[in-house]
């Protein structure tokens, strides 16, 4: 087992390096606190590697991973949109912190996890599998994979301590929208006409209703804003209104 465990780390930790996922979990630690990050992708790669080990090495080539990544890359535009309409953890939502922590834990896991469906470091465990100890191999592809992506949080995490919050919105939109049209355009030409139609209709689906939930939540924000500045009418001179020591209110 621990032959079967270090061979896997090394494979995956290697497979991983300058792979999308190390891309992805950038983005994520620039954007929110890299423990939640490493959480959710610790989870989603435990659960990715152990579908490998078991039911995706007894499937095979059954799994339809074109269809799989095409909802990989619709997701990631699902998550460009939430990134741009501004859903952070901030001081002012103290009272729903832990609310907040567990959506962007959730966030990071299915992302990844439907980012690691197909990919060449599931296809590495369920090759290893077939020739070493299972538990061996889940346990070793799951750390290698972790590690490699523990190396590009590190990165996104002095990024998001230099960065100001609106460029790191920009700028994790932008990515979150280059993964999805990546894995659109990886799993478009295997896809067959219906897939196609179906695959098409969801994203345009997705763009206009994201369109529409981002313009609603930036023209609430900016009500919220104009509702908190001062008026400039209406209001007083406190000196003028507020007899001070020595002076009497006219009347």
């Amino acid at each position: 087992m621990l032959n079967a465990l270090l061979i896997s780390f090394a494979v995956v930790f290697v497979a991983e390096l300058g792979d999308k996922s190390q891309l992805m979990a950038m983005t994520f630690a620039a954007r929110f606190k890299w423990w939640v990050v490493l959480l959710g992708i610790t989870a989603a790669t435990a659960l990715t590697h152990i579908a490998s080990v078991g039911i995706g090495y007894a499937l095979g080539s059954a799994i339809p991973g074109q269809l799989i990544t095409a909802v990989a890359g619709v997701s990631m535009i699902v998550f460009a949109f939430w990134t741009w309409r501004g859903d952070t953890l901030s001081d002012d939502e103290s009272g729903t912190a832990d609310r907040v922590t567990r959506s962007v834990f959730l966030a990071v896991a299915s992302a990844f996890f439907l980012a690691e469906l197909g990919d060449k470091t599931m296809l590495a465990t369920i090759t290893l599998t077939t020739q070493h100890n299972w538990f061996g191999v889940w346990i070793g592809s799951t750390l290698g994979m972790v590690a490699a992506d523990a190396l590009a949080i590190a990165v996104g995490a002095l990024l998001g301590a230099k960065l100001p919050e609106r460029a790191i919105a920009i700028g994790a939109t932008i990515l979150f929208f280059g993964f999805g049209a990546w894995l659109l355009a990886e799993s478009w030409p295997e896809l067959d006409g219906t897939s196609r139609i179906v695959v098409g209709l969801v994203v345009a689906i997705t763009m206009i209703g994201g369109g529409l939930v981002v313009r609603r939540a930036h023209r609430a924000a900016a009500a919220v804003r104009r509702a908190a500045a001062p008026s400039d009418t209406g209001t007083a001179n406190p000196q003028e209104s507020t007899p001070g020591p020595g002076r009497t209110a006219l009347h």
